[in-house]
């Protein structure tokens, strides 16, 4: 029978997808015309997108080739926040790195566990007609390790990883935290992004 968590897991990985889209075309006679423009436009791409092209290496061993990320343990009252986590940092490895994400801990190299301690609002900016908030920010604090699965060898760990960003809503307080508001789904991707982030360049 499976275990909570690994159903937990199941869904987050399922929420993810593994069917990589192609991301451009181009023509022969396009390929062939101004290489250094063409150099320069990808470097700036990569640079905006937060890739990181200059100056970094990867903090981790360097025969890993898998990954398995563990769901992450919910530990404040938004319902299900841990598993968009979840599913955002897989999906930021994917996309970020050449790990292979594996389901099954046994068959990765290292394994990622994550638990959302706390999220805190606070009101930052307000209509002036109704009062109402506009904005807010958003502190999200966190606890982060990775382990090697042969060793338990710890690789990375912070047990107070802090995520703060200021978000603009249109009702209350609460409704941010609703399943379907794409701003949730915009903090889930960034916080992935600071985590994998902090992960891989060892911060």
């Amino acid at each position: 029978m499976s275990s909570p968590r690994s159903k937990a897991f199941g869904s987050a990985f399922v929420a993810v997808g593994f069917s990589p889209a192609a991301l451009a075309r181009k023509s022969s006679h396009q390929s062939q015309s101004l290489p250094g423009i063409a150099l320069v436009l990808a470097a700036m791409l990569l640079t905006s997108c937060g890739y990181h092209v200059v100056g970094r290496t990867s903090a981790l061993p360097s025969g890993w080739k898998t990954i398995a990320v563990a769901a992450f343990t919910n530990r404040t009252t938004h319902y299900r926040i841990e598993q968009r986590f979840t599913a955002a940092v897989i999906r930021e490895f994917l996309a970020r790195t050449s790990y292979k994400i594996v389901q099954n801990e046994e068959a990765a190299d290292g394994i990622l566990h994550g638990e959302v301690l706390t999220i805190e609002t606070s009101p930052i900016l307000f209509d002036a007609t109704t009062g109402q908030v506009t904005t807010m920010l958003v502190t999200v604090h966190a606890k982060v390790s990775l382990v090697s699965r042969s060793d338990e060898k710890v690789i990375f760990k912070n047990d107070d990883l802090v995520f703060r960003e200021e978000y603009q809503i249109s009702g209350d307080v609460t409704s941010f935290f609703e399943e379907q508001n794409p701003a949730l789904d915009r903090m889930s991707r960034e916080f992935a992004a600071r985590v994998v982030g902090d992960v891989v360049e060892g911060f």
